[in-house]
């Protein structure tokens, strides 16, 4: 090869390379967008605590709340709630937000839709029901029987499962997730399952419910925030966030306030 053809070929190999390298470098992301509007649209369904839970004064409270308040600030962007269901959670994140956040399981079939931040939380599915029952609900043989009844909010990954594992016993969609668990102690229901964390939380705020083994879940579960899908940038800033909160105690602190 000649001196010249291999300078030619190196300067039309150059010519094709540098737009793309501009290009990978400019490529746009909603983070740019967060930043110049000043505003991160945050979806939440808000009824699920300790996580996000809508107040009777429009304000949101929870662990996650003040995670994504932590996080917009470190952006240097305000906060713009936008109320959301389970059943809606997909559809309204794509049209109407930046992130999402409020207890999100991790699911391949959100994946599909969706970016996850990397979790920060392990928390599988667990019953709760009422404590003198604890010891018959055991497991998911136990519960799956005729006559037992199972409780669930709409649309979410607690649904799911119910309907994954339960073919025998009889399963209730309700569609209030703030006062579902007063449906097991009024007799209405035998059980729920939900996250073991939240089964935790609503012991303690509901006496006479006890959680079911839930340092030992029924299932393996992620929570994570849903973020746009195919904007690394995004996803970084996210993941990079989550990262230094923990290195710094922000993340426990925000944690223990909510969980202890």
């Amino acid at each position: 090869m000649s001196i010249r053809f291999f300078a030619a070929a190196l300067g039309a190999f150059a010519a094709l390379a540098a737009p793309l390298a501009v290009a990978q470098v400019v490529a746009p992301s909603r983070l740019d967008d967060v930043v110049k509007s000043g505003k991160l649209r945050v979806c939440t369904p808000g009824d699920y605590k300790p996580f996000s839970l809508y107040k009777p004064d429009a304000a949101y409270e929870g662990l996650d709340i003040d995670l994504v308040q932590a996080a917009a600030k470190s952006l240097g962007v305000e906060v713009e709630m936008v109320k959301t269901g389970w059943p809606t959670l997909m559809k309204d994140f794509t049209e109407k937000c930046d992130v999402a956040v409020g207890g999100i399981s991790v699911t391949l079939d959100r994946q599909k839709a969706a970016f996850f931040t990397t979790p920060y939380m392990v928390n599988g599915k667990a019953p709760i029901t009422k404590c003198e029952n604890v010891a018959k609900f055991q497991t998911i043989a136990d519960i799956d029987k005729p006559g037992v009844t199972v409780i669930e909010n709409p649309g979410g990954s607690n649904e799911r499962f119910a309907r994954a594992n339960f073919k025998q016993a009889k399963i209730v969609i309700f569609n209030d997730n703030v006062t579902i668990f007063d449906e097991i102690l009024k007799g209405n229901a035998d059980v729920m399952i939900s996250e073991s964390v939240e089964t935790i939380v609503q012991s303690k705020l509901r006496p006479g419910l006890c959680p079911v083994n839930p340092d030992k879940p029924l299932q393996y579960g992620e929570m994570a925030w849903l973020l746009p899908r195919g904007d690394g940038a995004m996803k970084a800033w996210m993941d990079q966030y989550f990262h230094l909160a923990k290195a710094s105690g922000d993340y426990d602190r925000i944690v223990n306030k909510w969980l202890r």
